[in-house]
């Protein structure tokens, strides 16, 4: 059987996305009316590319939300599971899609579609099952309990080519570690949205947090 495989310039797609930053931040959002006034301090603090996870009812309203009012962020869709929420995802605005593990049948969709998919592995057998269809851009997931950053600098040595994203556990304390090897172009991190702050609508200290966590991981 003849494999699909993904052309050049969407790998050119991913990498362009996440050079933008050195984070992007992973967002669970209860309702489409607090995603706005989060993602735009997010934005203003300096990191303008944003993965909404498709976790609860509100997602696909606020990436549409999203992609009206905020065009200036590259908004993303994550925890996409199947081809049925990929197409839901690109029809309501995501601008990319990421997956936490990888199917055949969500590797083809991402090499048809127009929009860019980072997909989710966890193991070496299902990075090389993408490698066969020419991606070589991965989520590694859940990144602190799959070995860490000594997982990633040991796929450099037989994967020079492949570079990560790793999401999962990851603070602010340990981004450091991951955005220092050379096979990782920037990490995931849900540490830019805590609760509290959420709860007061203190939109001003998440836009501070994005700007603090952007000059220290810039430096």
């Amino acid at each position: 059987m003849t494999l699909k495989t993904l052309p050049e310039h969407k790998t050119a797609q991913i990498d362009a996305i996440c050079a933008l930053a050195p984070v992007i931040p992973v967002l669970t959002f209860d309702s489409a009316a607090e995603a706005l006034p989060i993602a735009e301090a997010l934005v203003e603090g300096g990191l303008p590319v944003l993965e909404v996870t498709l976790r609860t009812e509100a997602a696909l309203d606020a990436i549409q939300l999203l992609a009206d009012k905020l065009p200036e962020a590259r908004v993303g869709a994550g925890t996409i599971a199947n081809p049925a929420q990929y197409k839901a995802a690109c029809e309501a605005g995501a601008r990319f899609i990421v997956t936490p593990g990888s199917t055949r049948e969500l590797l083809d969709t991402g090499i048809d579609s127009d929009i860019p998919l980072l997909p989710g592995i966890q193991t070496i057998s299902e990075m090389m099952e993408g490698l066969q269809r020419g991606y070589r851009r991965f989520k590694f997931f859940p990144a602190s309990i799959a070995g860490g950053p000594g997982a990633l600098k040991a796929y450099a040595g037989p994967f020079p080519d492949v570079r990560f994203c790793p999401t999962g556990g990851i603070r602010l304390e340990s981004a450091d570690d991951y955005l220092s090897l050379d096979n990782v172009m920037c990490v995931g991190g849900s540490w830019l949205t805590p609760a509290d702050l959420i709860a007061r609508q203190d939109w001003n200290a998440i836009r501070d947090l994005a700007r603090m966590t952007v000059d220290r991981l810039s430096a």
